[in-house]
Order: C-alpha cells, then structure tokens, then sequence
C-alpha cells in the first residue's frame, strides 16, 4: 500500500513518529540523532541485562513462600518490570540517559542482613524499602535532596566518576574470571586459559581496536560477538543464569523457543507490609535502605553527569531534582511489585559513551526490559562475561574526570583519592562517597580551613559518623 507519491505509507508514519520523538526529547539541540539514541538504548540494556538473572538469585532465599514453587520466575518478572518502570519513567520525567533497576547490594543487604540475618519479615522489608522511598521522595520535592548534592566539592565529585570507572572495572574483571578472591592476598589473577577469560580479552581487544577506529556501537558489537561465540560453541560460561536450564556443554535448545509467557508475580505483588515498617524496631533498617540508596543514586548520577557532561562550571547537574524524584518513585513502586530497593546504574555509561545523550536512551532500555518478560530465554544468550571487555573499557573512560582534580592541593586530592579508591575496595558507591566526605570535612578542620567548608558538608559529616558508630555497634 502506498500513498500518491509512491511512499510507503508505514515509512510515512515512521518518519512523523520519529519526527515527534526527536522534538520530545530536543535531540538535534542535544547534538545527537534518532538512530545514536536507539543504539545507546540497546547498549545500556545489554550491560545491565544480568540484573533479570542476578537480582532472583539474590533475593530468592529470602522469599520463602509455602507452596509456591516459581517463586525465581516471579522474581525475574518483578525485576523487569521494575526496571522497565524506572527507566521510562526516568527517561520521560528526569529526561536523562540513565537506567535504573533493582541495586546491586542493596538487594544482598536486603536478604542476608534484614531478611535471614534479623529474621524480618520479607513483607515488612519490602514494607521498609516503600518507605525509605516516600522519605527520598519528600526529601526531593522539599529541595533538600538536590541541596545535599549541590552542597559537596566538585572535586568529590568528579573523583566519584573515576571510583565508578575502577568499581566498573573490577566487575568487569570479576565476570570475566582474570580476578578472583584469595584467601591470603584477598584478590588473584584467575584461571588465563578458562573460557570466561579467554573470551573477555578477546572481547576486550575487539572493543578497544573498534573504538580506536571509531566505528559506531563498538561496545555493543562486542558484547554481541562474544554472545554469539559462546552460544555458537558452547561454552561454560552460563553458570550465572539458572533460570533457563543451561548445563555446561548445553545444545541451546532454548533458542528454538525464544517467546514464553511471563510469570506474573502474584504472590509478591501488593505483599509488603508498610504498617510493620513503621514499627520502631525497624526504624535501623529504613535508615540503611534510605542512607545506603541516597548516597549510591547520589555518586552514580553525580559521576554519570560528569561523563555526560552535563554538569555546570560549578559541578552543579541540571534536572537533578526530577532525576532524584524519578528514583524515589521507582522504589516505591518496586516495593509494591516485590523488589527491594531500585536505583540509577551506573552501566548506564556504555549508553552514554556510545552516544546516548538524552532521556530516548533510558526509555529504549525500559522497553527491553518490558520485552524481557516475553523474550527472557534470548536475553539469556548473553552471558555476563560478554558485558566484562565492556565494563573494563568504560571504567578507562571513566577516568577521564581525574584530569581535572588539583593533584598538587592536598586538601582536595586526598578527599578525592579516598573517594575513588574507597569505591572498588569496599565494593561500594555509598562508601566511597561517604569516607570521602569524612575526610574532606577532617582535613579542612585540622588544616585550620574550616571555614571553606560548605555547612552541608557538616551536616554530612555528623550523619555519616552517627551511620558509621551505629552500624559498628550492630555487628559487635
């Protein structure tokens, strides 16, 4: 079918739809196009993609649901759809190129420490994550939340970008297998010839020589190649991903059947018990969710603004308050579906470094999460060790942002040092950030600088200390 001048009419429609995204999200004032948009999409999605494996595995122990036995499933459709609801919404209200889904540690934290560890109700932790959430969201619409942010160096800042490249790169390393854990010197390098390894370097070199040549999507085709590699010959490196019934040596019958009807989460969603969560006694436990999640949203979009460029002369970040309420909806939200707590990702800079510079990108990588919930068995073909080159490279792109701290001033390159490397050593944004605070605010104080000191910073530091004494005195 075609209209009076031969033009099909679905390009037509095509082209007006394209026409009214691109003036939506102001992409030719942005400096970028339709189709970079979209490419950056699928990258942020396929970086973060093992959350939908990752995230089930984690919670699941904590999950105990007599008589229910797909209580995995019901926790991957959860995921996704937290994760799709997030990043829509962050891309259409927060207008920024970051993703959000359910937070790496906040979910360990949520299962071992609350859950198994404090013998808590999964209800009523689900009920804690909700109002940690309406906290974060008063705390945003109030302005304070923005304040807080507005309030630290722009050295710490730009040092929280270059910790979330070597945090990025350890995890890169790790899914990969060339580091592993030592019981004597805590870290080794892994096993050279394993086929985890040899692929992420193979990956790794691929990557680099694409982006040296700069071809477009360069992370993306290697994430692509290395998936195709593993599924082509069958290689062990889908230990990760229970859920598709993958053995080493599997024949991959599961891509002959790639649409599945999703498991809704029935006995997950609406289960959280807000009323047990206001009880006092779990006053700590909304204080970690709400401390531990501000500080990582907090570093994650300060050090992806920085990548992004979006930040100010004075490292100020525009949107950061509809940014902030965007994050502080989806937890909520995820706590009604069954997920703890939800937050920006900071995978989100494949997106960013491989073109993505608008609010498009996080609504393209919702979507896929939305699609997950059909097509999981294909986003299962990727396994974690194809993300690996591409953690590795972007966290050498991350550092970019050290170029610009003062090395030679003490009193900022040793607060900003101790926020980079705190980062990747405690295995935590929030702790990098947070001994970061504590040692600019200290220093400035013995140096006989106090008064240099933004008064955020010091209401910072007595927070922090209070945080820091109670959680010690709760593990003695």
């Amino acid at each position: 079918m075609t209209n009076v001048n031969n033009v099909p009419i679905f390009s037509k429609i095509a082209a007006k739809v394209g026409a009214k995204v691109s003036k939506w999200f102001a992409l030719p004032a942005a400096g970028t196009t339709l189709t970079r948009e979209l490419r950056a999409g699928f990258t942020t999605y396929f970086a973060m993609a093992y959350i939908l494996f990752v995230n089930p595995q984690i919670l699941a122990p904590a999950f105990i649901i007599p008589g229910s036995n797909d209580v995995a499933a019901q926790l991957l459709s959860v995921t996704a759809l937290s994760a799709a609801f997030g990043s829509i919404l962050m891309g259409l209200y927060g207008k920024m190129p970051i993703a959000i889904a359910p937070g790496m540690g906040l979910n360990a934290y949520f299962t071992y420490t609350v859950v198994l560890g404090q013998g808590l109700p999964w209800q009523t932790a689900l009920g804690a994550v909700f109002v940690s959430g309406v906290v974060f969201l008063i705390l945003t619409v109030s302005g304070l939340r923005e304040a807080i942010v507005n309030g630290i160096p722009l050295s710490i800042k730009r040092a929280s970008g270059a910790g979330i490249g070597m945090f990025l790169a350890l995890l890169g390393c790790q899914a990969g297998g060339i580091v592993v854990a030592n019981p004597v010197t805590m870290v080794g390098l892994g096993d050279m010839t394993s086929a985890a390894a040899l692929l992420a370097m193979g990956g790794l070199a691929l990557s680099g020589a694409l982006l040296i040549r700069r071809v477009p999507g360069s992370i993306l085709i290697g994430i692509t190649c290395i998936s195709l590699v593993a599924v082509v010959f069958h290689l062990p490196v889908y230990e990760g991903k229970p859920f598709i019934g993958l053995a080493q040596g599997s024949n991959f019958g599961f891509l002959g059947s790639i649409i599945r009807t999703p498991v809704w989460p029935k006995d997950l969603f609406g289960a959280l018990d807000i009323r047990g969560a206001m009880d006092l006694g779990v006053a700590g436990v909304v204080f970690t969710f709400l401390f531990v999640a501000f500080f990582d949203t907090a570093g994650t979009l300060i050090g992806l603004s920085e990548v992004a460029k979006f930040t100010d002369q004075e490292g100020r970040i525009p949107r950061i308050g509809q940014a902030f309420a965007a994050d502080a909806i989806a937890t909520t939200v995820g706590a009604v579906m069954g997920t703890s707590t939800t937050t920006a990702y900071m995978e989100s800079v494949a997106g960013i470094e491989d073109g993505g510079k608008t609010g498009l990108v996080a609504v393209v990588t919702g979507i896929l999460f939305l699609f997950s919930l059909f097509l999981w068995p294909l986003s299962a073909a990727v396994p974690m060790v194809a993300t690996a080159p591409a953690l590795i490279i972007l966290g050498a792109m991350l550092m970019e942002s050290v170029s610009k701290i003062d090395w030679r001033d003490f009193k900022v390159a040793i607060p900003a040092f101790v926020t980079m490397i705190a980062m990747p050593l405690t295995f935590s944004i929030a702790n990098g950030i947070s001994l970061g605070i504590l040692t600019h605010v200290a220093i400035a104080i013995l140096s006989k600088r106090a008064k240099e000191v933004h008064p955020v910073m010091y209401v910072l530091f007595v927070v922090l200390l209070v945080k820091f004494i109670w959680s010690a005195a709760a593990h003695s």
